[in-house]
Order: C-alpha cells, then structure tokens, then sequence
C-alpha cells in the first residue's frame, strides 16, 4: 500500500519556523519525486517547492528564499524547512507524488497540468500573531 504521511505543521507567529516531514511508504523514496502543494481557504492550490530525484526545484516565489525541501532517501523522507514565515503562509500542506512526472513545471496548480497519483492526508501550518 503506497502512503504519504506529513507532520510538523503547527501554530507559530509571523518569522517562525517550521520543517515539515513527508513519510512515503510502499515505494521506494529514491525513484520518485516530492511536491510540496499547499491550500488555504478562498485560495486556489499552490505549489510551494519540489524534490526531484536529486537537488530541488522551488515553486513559489514567495517560498524562494525562505524555504528548503530536502529529502533523506534512506528515512523514505522528504523535508520542507519554513523560514522567515508570514500570514500568507497559513495553509493545509500536502505532500504528493507523481508515478510518470517529476516536478510540476509552475507554481499555479492549473497551469501546472499536474496529476499526482498520491496524496497525503495535510499537516496544518497557522501563522498568527
């Protein structure tokens, strides 16, 4: 059974930090790679950065600078480092992945194309002062 499980979001206030985990489990971490896509209400879904088999494709632009994705291929674990985190960061984060694709080519979930066949059930993250 193929599963992607996030943790480590959490409540925190504006220029916190937060590292989210993504756990896949029935695949092996090293043959595919991990998007991280976020929602909040009234907006539309946003890619945030992506874990190629190697290196790391930033998505967002607001993420560029503030956020690191990484993975451990031999934990099945990929992370996302928030840094520097504001209001507009509050959003339920998923994790998912692709079985053909690698990264989504833009951050905009429609114009992306993109059509991943897993998803994790979401880690809350809540910026707030």
């Amino acid at each position: 059974q193929v599963q992607l499980v996030e943790s480590g979001g959490g409540a925190v206030q504006p220029g916190g930090s937060l590292r989210l985990s993504c756990i896949m489990s029935g695949l092996n971490l090293d043959n595919y790679a991990i998007t991280w896509f976020r929602q909040a209400p009234g907006k539309e879904r946003e890619g945030v950065s992506c874990s190629p088999l190697d290196g790391e494709r930033p998505l967002h632009p607001s993420a560029k600078g503030r956020f690191i994705i990484s993975r451990d291929n031999a934990k099945n674990t990929v992370y996302l480092q928030m840094n520097s985190l504001t209001f507009e960061d509050t959003a339920v984060y998923h994790c998912v992945t692709d079985l053909f694709d690698s990264c989504p080519r833009t951050w905009d979930w429609e114009d992306s194309k993109y059509h991943p066949d897993y998803w994790g059930q979401g880690t809350q993250v809540t910026v707030s002062s």
